[in-house]
């Protein structure tokens, strides 16, 4: 996997951030989700960097990136701070401005990038997310059967730390079996990853941290921000089986946040960048391109 890319490690101002780099040409920022790191771009990054320089990151509390403390009210996994990171890191290697692709809760960071740092985000791709406080307005019987983990990872420390930590690799593989289209299979060596970092200490912690975050101080940060929308546009893919599916118009819910959207379902259900890479990568691409 990631062929002709690097890897290295550079110090924030928050964190220190695992992230490889490979390809040339205008700069693109992939961020993974939960309970991922950056190798589920496996499929796509190589072939971006034929057009691009891509720089696929661990946000911090994931993968290789360090697991700094939650500080006060969880501003320490506010999707401020996580944003922060990625523009401090683009930044260092030499990039003012560039374009991001984000899954999941790299999903939710790239839109509060969008909003803090409108000069540095030239344009966004988020696959299978809505906007947080969408979520929170919207949860029902069968979204919150499906998203149970919202509810559970936020619960004070350290209830799910200490369940989940029980058995890491088993709570890992049901979250990617349950979120994916059935039949669907991982790359080993990519599921090997996963679990290799999920068993980190510190990680589970950390990435319960980014729920209780995103349950507390990244509303208020969205409540502040109600009436601002972004200018920069916006590319919206989601899983035609996906549970996001079911439950909003994905483009319409993303029109009430922004001013330029366009997308599409792909087949498959949570992982676009896994389980549908040639048709993420034909909307990608002309996207990246414009």
């Amino acid at each position: 996997m990631f062929e002709g890319f690097s890897v290295d490690r550079l110090a924030t101002s928050g964190a220190e951030i695992n992230f490889r780099r490979g390809g040339s040409g205008p700069p693109v920022l992939l961020l993974h989700g939960y309970p991922q790191t950056h190798v589920l771009w496996h499929e796509l990054a190589p072939r971006l960097a034929e057009e691009f320089t891509v720089v696929a990151s661990d946000m911090r509390g994931y993968g290789d990136s360090s697991k700094p403390p939650e500080g006060e009210g969880h501003a320490g996994y506010s999707k401020r701070a996580m944003a922060l990171d990625q523009v401090e890191l683009m930044e260092a290697l030499g990039f003012d401005s560039f374009s991001v692709v984000g899954h999941d809760r790299g999903g939710r960071v790239t839109h509060r990038m969008a909003l803090d740092h409108p000069d540095r985000v030239e344009r966004i791709a988020l696959l299978d997310i809505v906007p947080t406080r969408k979520m929170f307005e919207s949860f029902g019987k069968e979204l919150a059967t499906a998203s149970y983990h919202w509810f559970f990872l936020i619960q004070a420390p350290d209830l799910p730390e200490r369940m989940i930590g029980a058995d890491p690799d088993y709570y890992l593989d049901q979250k990617l079996e349950r979120w994916s289209a059935p039949g669907f299979g991982f790359a080993p060596a990519a599921v090997e990853e996963y679990r290799r970092c999920f068993r980190a200490p510190g990680t589970v912690h950390s990435t319960c941290e980014d729920y209780r975050a995103g349950a507390s101080i990244d509303l208020e940060h969205d409540e502040a921000d109600i009436d601002h929308r972004l200018a920069c546009p916006l590319l919206a893919l989601w899983g035609e089986q996906g549970r996001i599916a079911k439950v909003f118009d994905v483009l319409e819910t993303w029109r009430e946040r922004a001013d330029d959207v366009r997308g599409r379902a792909v087949p498959g259900a949570h992982f676009p960048a896994e389980e549908a890479p040639r048709e993420t990568l034909a909307e990608l691409l002309p996207f990246l391109r414009a």
